[in-house]
Order: structure tokens, then C-alpha cells, then sequence
């Protein structure tokens, strides 16, 4: 589940490598985001009536359009707090519209 998020980021910065600290910032981000309310569109692709974060759901899925607005952040300011970001990124807002762009999400 991390793998492209993680190199997302990491490829927004330039960064030489992928860290502990990168890793790390992308598990907090994950655990984060799956208890956070799961947004309807996730609950209809799944074909579920009300996921939430317990024994069922302890990880957010797959397709949750979340995932490319938290994680890819959240790896890149670790590469830029580590020193291994070739550039960096100061607006984070922008960042995440234009990741969510990509992906085609709108939340």
C-alpha cells in the first residue's frame, strides 16, 4: 500500500534515497488517515455500508483517494527534514491539489 505513495514523494523532492524517517512518516500518515472517517465514495467501491477504523479496518484500502494527498507530504517533508530532498516543496496546499489532480480526485 505504501510503495507508490512513498516513491511519490520521494520523487517530488529529488531525493537521493529512501530513509528510515521517509518510512516512517509514511506509516504515521497511514495510521492517521485510517481513523480518520471514511469517506462514502470508499464505502461504495468496497461495497460496504459504514467502514471504521477497529478489527475489520485497520489500514485504510487500497483505492481511498486520500492516500495521494497524505502520504506523498508526509514522505517528502521527512526527505527534507533528513537532508536527502534535492528540492523542496513550500506549498503544501498546491502540492496536494496537484497530486490530487493527477489522480484525478477531487476531495
Amino acid at each position: 500500500l505504501g510503495f507508490p505513495f512513498i516513491f511519490r514523494g520521494a520523487l517530488d523532492v529529488r531525493a537521493t534515497g529512501i530513509n528510515e524517517a521517509m518510512k516512517m512518516a509514511a506509516v504515521k500518515a497511514l495510521a492517521a488517515l485510517a481513523k480518520e472517517p471514511v469517506p462514502e465514495q470508499v464505502n461504495v467501491a468496497y461495497e460496504q455500508t459504514r467502514l471504521a477504523f477497529g478489527r475489520k479496518y485497520i489500514i485504510p484500502k487500497p483505492f481511498d483517494p486520500r492516500l495521494i494527498a497524505e502520504i506523498p507530504p508526509a514522505v517528502a517533508k521527512a526527505a527534507m527534514e533528513s537532508g536527502v530532498a534535492q528540492t523542496e516543496i513550500t506549498d503544501w496546499n498546491k502540492y496536494k491539489d496537484a497530486l490530487r489532480e493527477r489522480l484525478g480526485s477531487d476531495n
